[in-house]
């Protein structure tokens, strides 16, 4: 895979706060239907054109799988994620530097995780209600995203904690009083796909690993509906072409 080194600012411009872009003197901001939706992104910015000339997007539908003997992702993540931010765009809790995941002999550094609703990611055209990113990036700024569906069962203890805190309005941020562990959301059981894929926000760059987790989370029903509460609405980013690109299992 080609070093992109500008791929992990490019992720956190994707994740800005809206008010970034209005106050640039735009318009609007992009959005998720009608006139700002995904069809429209290339059109906001001059950097934004993979987001329709791409080959490699993401979500995709895993299918037609590839076996391989997939190396275990090894997880070191510590209480860190210290704030949650409602963005327009996502739920998102950031996180503190010194947690990290190691993937093909190199580590990634947990930067944050965010939630989409429904699913962006789909597995066999089965879509779920609710899918965590956990967004890492290495030394040169190349991105490792660990995706995690989520379904309907017992109440999140982790998403106990936060979930209190999301703000009900477009740029809030709350801190969290007690710092909370990404590896609360995760089952013992880690196997994943991969596949070589993008940002699923603007500006849809490409050159980002993607680790899927098999096994889903589970969240209540009203665990499951705060995301879309919170924002107002769906965001997620329709499923892309799978092209040429090989997932793997």
């Amino acid at each position: 895979m080609k070093t992109q080194p500008r791929l992990a600012g490019l992720l956190l411009a994707s994740l800005a706060l809206s008010s970034t872009a209005q106050e640039g003197g735009h318009p609007k901001h992009w959005g998720y239907a009608g006139e700002v939706g995904p069809e429209h992104w290339a059109e906001f910015e001059s950097d934004f054109g993979e987001c329709n000339s791409g080959r490699n997007q993401s979500p995709i539908d895993l299918s037609n799988f590839i076996e391989a003997e997939l190396p275990k992702i090894a997880f070191d993540y510590k209480p860190g994620g210290h704030e949650v931010v409602n963005n327009g765009h996502a739920i998102q809790v950031n996180y503190n530097p010194g947690s990290k995941i190691t993937v093909d002999g190199t580590d990634f550094a947990l930067k944050q995780f965010h939630f989409h609703s429904p699913s962006e990611n789909t597995v066999k055209t089965k879509s779920f209600p609710m899918e965590a990113h956990f967004v890492h990036a290495d030394a040169k700024g190349n991105l490792a995203v660990v995706a995690l569906m989520f379904e309907e069962g017992a109440s999140n203890k982790l998403l106990e904690r936060v979930w209190p805190s999301v703000p009900k309005v477009e740029n809030g941020k709350a801190e969290l009083s007690t710092p909370v562990s990404a590896s609360d959301l995760l089952h013992a059981n880690r196997d994943y796909y991969r596949y070589e894929g993008s940002l699923t926000t603007p500006p849809c760059s490409e050159g980002v690993r993607w680790l899927v987790l098999k096994r889903p989370a589970k969240a209540s029903a009203e665990q499951l509906a705060m995301v879309q509460k919170a924002i107002g609405h769906p965001n997620n980013r329709p499923v892309q072409p799978v092209g040429a690109r090989v997932i793997l299992q």
